[in-house]
């Protein structure tokens, strides 16, 4: 997984106070392929996505990541 990616689960596990495998898996939501694509070292590229209510942005590096309270 994308270094970006795991950073971006891992935070919406702990908005969330649970274990990362206590939610359903990233790919389950988004192509996690398409966006590692997107998310290449040399792209310069934000990409937007929801997951589990929140709003996450990352950017090419893996802690230009954040995670946004969706609507509930």
């Amino acid at each position: 997984m994308h270094p970006a990616l795991a950073t971006a689960f891992a935070r919406v596990a702990a908005r969330e106070g649970r274990h990362g495998t206590a939610l359903p898996p990233l790919y389950e939501t988004v192509d996690t392929e398409a966006l590692v694509s997107l998310l290449e070292p040399d792209a310069d590229m934000m990409v937007r996505f929801e997951y589990e209510g929140y709003e996450v942005v990352t950017e090419t590096g893996p802690l230009e990541v954040e995670v946004i309270d969706g609507d509930r």
